[in-house]
């Protein structure tokens, strides 16, 4: 069920993805979605193996999604971070993503509107660990911190940060996938990282790094969208049907993962062996999985901010109008046949 990374799908995205970008458009009728075509045959999905995506690996490894989806052929293809993505979703060889919420509204913003927020995943998970003898965030003056990739969710956060303390000129920031982050600072190669989990958590415990700055701090209420799911906007409009299975077998693997904590971290232990090739000590599980909240709420009070942290990152040169943004939808009717409030942002929809 699961493809590898980086295949002829990312080839193909890779091409394709300038075509996209310069060619979806709302205003432009003649790429206007097809009107709804039923259960799709085949949904692709991607996420990443970090535990700030555990209800995609435990929707997938429990047969959540598969149980909602029915007779729709479900695949996997999973990415170190969200640009990566990105190009693969907007290059049409991805259907949905769990992604960061900064890729996720950079994809908006290149696509004119070509992928819709349509639930939230995971808040919380995101630390600045660094060397023990790093005590304060002016000593980072000099320093070489990593990020995961050139404008993910973690890079556009230092970056933010770092201009806060007016200090974006004097600190080195080192894009790499998180396991290498890993070896790196072990090898003393970098000072730190601005990583999700569970790489902060290996960080600490397995290399002895230490907390600088937890993200959480940095939010009111210590709540933000660390993990979303988009879907192009295209296949939303064909296959609604197909999207609510999919929000449907989320909210199921939250909820069975909320009832049962320590199968939940058992089951994203053994995702990740299967993807990463290796498992995380019960230690490590304990603390990445204390920092982070699972729920389809997509904390959408923090996007307006967010899309202004991309400008003071560098990442784009103006903040995106974000009306249009979200389609909740399909995520409502999943909730209020739960019971469950729906999720009310007007400032994101249309």
């Amino acid at each position: 069920m699961r493809t590898p990374r980086r295949t002829l799908a990312s080839a193909l995205a890779a091409l394709t993805v300038v075509g996209v970008l310069g060619g979806c458009s709302r205003a432009d009728s003649s790429t206007a979605p097809a009107a709804n075509q039923g259960a799709a045959g085949e949904v692709r999905v991607g996420f990443f193996p970090n535990v700030t995506h555990a209800p995609a690996l435990i929707g997938v490894k429990k047969d959540f999604f598969k149980t909602e989806l029915g007779s729709t052929k479900l695949t996997t293809q999973t990415f170190n971070a969200g640009p990566e993505e990105v190009n693969a979703l907007l290059g049409g060889s991805l259907d949905v993503a769990f992604i960061g919420s900064g890729p996720a509204i950079n994809a908006f913003t290149k696509s004119k509107g070509a992928i819709q927020l349509v639930s939230g995943a995971v808040s919380g998970g995101a630390q600045l660990v660094v060397k023990p003898d790093i005590t304060s965030v002016d000593q980072l003056k000099g320093k070489n911190i990593a990020t995961p990739q050139l404008a993910n969710t973690q890079d556009v956060a230092l970056k933010k940060f770092l201009a806060g303390k007016q200090l974006t000129d004097q600190v080195k920031i080192t894009n790499l996938d998180n396991p290498k982050t890993l070896d790196a600072f072990k090898k003393g190669e970098v000072d730190g990282g601005w990583l999700p989990e569970p790489w902060a958590s290996r960080l600490v415990l397995d290399a002895g790094a230490k907390v600088l700055v937890d993200e959480k701090t940095l939010w009111p209420g210590g709540r933000f969208p660390t993990t979303v799911v988009i879907v192009r906007s295209e296949f939303l409009q064909q296959h609604p049907d197909t999207v609510r299975a999919l929000l449907k077998g989320e909210l199921a693997a939250i909820d069975w993962a909320k009832t049962n904590p320590a199968e939940a971290k058992t089951v994203v232990n053994g995702a990740l062996k299967e993807l990463a090739g290796s498992t995380l000590s019960a230690a490590v599980l304990d603390r990445a999985f204390s920092g982070i909240e699972l729920a389809t709420d997509p904390v959408a009070a923090e996007f307006p901010q967010l899309a202004q942290d991309s400008v003071t990152a560098g990442v784009v040169k103006s903040a995106v109008a974000l009306k249009g943004f979200a389609d909740f939808g399909p995520l409502n009717e999943v909730l209020k046949a739960r019971n469950l409030p729906a999720v009310e942002a007007p400032e994101l929809t249309k």
